[in-house]
């Protein structure tokens, strides 16, 4: 029987394209090549294209996600979405590989979507009485007044893009007069803005994956940044925080955040490896954002969990991607 191709897209059109190529490596190296045959497709904008090392080997044929390769045509089987941002999280390419009956990796259509609006998925979740900050959402070209909203929420907050990770755009202010600012540089990355109160606590992330082989809840990870909150730099640059995993914090906290994350991953009807961030303040977990394309790059959340629950990624991204193949 022939091993099946499996497509690991990377790239995309947000700010996080660094990050998702070297995700895309990562995930790549990780593939259990006697079982499958993976090729690595990088995408931006109307480039897609499949990659042999750092060289261009095709161009993908978007009629039906397919190459060609020495005069041979071939399909893809399965697709592995490592794209952060659009159009690999916000439900665009779930849409695309729905049409073309490709199973993949990630959240689908709808859950894609919910989750990427951080406002839409905070107001969805609140209903179910999972606890957050206060928030007010902003779109391009709306008016606003400074001081009803600090009047709301009060100093700190955070402004942040509503669609968008990374931490690109995200604002910490502590003075009236920096909100304006903020404000558009978060609309800078998004056509909307949301802007928070600020929680002063710990910052955590765990990371579930539920396929219909396993139904796991990983290690909870600390977060300390080096810089007042976890941005960027934190995120990527070695040295920039400390992450601890697991967590520095009681069982009782540590099973009140995964049976939480285990929740919300079921009411976003989350599907493959998604991360659920907190920020902890007086026992009480409170919900900052799901990512459904978590980064994959050595240094990442995801696979420092994976390690310290005594896992092999190679062993789990062979079970999400059997159980995509059969469904």
């Amino acid at each position: 029987m022939s091993k099946k191709n499996i497509a690991i897209v990377a790239g995309g059109d947000s700010s996080e394209y660094v990050i998702s190529v070297r995700s895309g490596a990562n995930v790549l190296k990780a593939i259990n090549q006697e079982l499958f045959t993976p090729w690595l497709v990088r995408v931006k904008g109307e480039e897609w294209i499949v990659l042999d090392g750092e060289n261009k080997l095709s161009d993908i044929d978007k009629s039906d996600f397919s190459f060609t390769v020495n005069g041979q045509k071939c399909k893809f089987d399965y697709a592995y979405i490592i794209i952060h941002g659009t159009p690999g999280e916000d439900g665009l390419l779930q849409g695309y590989f729905e049409m073309l009956h490709v199973p993949y990796s990630s959240c689908d259509v709808q859950s894609s979507s919910l989750t990427f609006n951080k406002f839409f998925c905070n107001n969805y979740l609140r209903s179910f009485d999972i606890p957050m900050a206060q928030s007010v959402r902003l779109i391009t070209g709306e008016k606003y007044s400074s001081e009803q909203i600090i009047a709301s929420l009060g100093l700190p907050l955070f402004v942040k893009p509503s669609a968008g990770g990374s931490s690109f755009g995200v604002t910490k202010v502590k003075e009236a007069s920096e909100l304006v600012e903020a404000v558009n540089k978060a609309l800078d990355e998004s056509p909307e803005a949301i802007i928070e109160q600020f929680i002063d606590g710990k910052e955590f992330t765990v990371g579930v994956v539920k396929t219909g082989q396993r139904k796991l809840v990983l290690p909870v990870t600390e977060v300390i940044p080096k810089n007042e909150f976890f941005n960027y730099e934190s995120k990527y640059i070695p040295g920039m925080a400390d992450e601890i995993t697991p967590a520095r914090i009681s069982e009782e906290l540590t099973l009140k955040v995964q049976a939480l994350s285990s929740r919300i991953y079921d009411l976003c009807s989350c599907s493959g490896i998604v991360r659920i961030d907190y920020i902890l303040k007086d026992g009480i977990f409170y919900f900052l954002e799901v990512n459904t394309v978590p980064g994959m790059t050595e240094t990442s959340f995801i696979p420092q969990q994976i390690k310290a629950m005594g896992l092999n990624m190679t062993d789990l991204l062979t079970d999400i991607i059997q159980s995509g193949l059969k469904n």
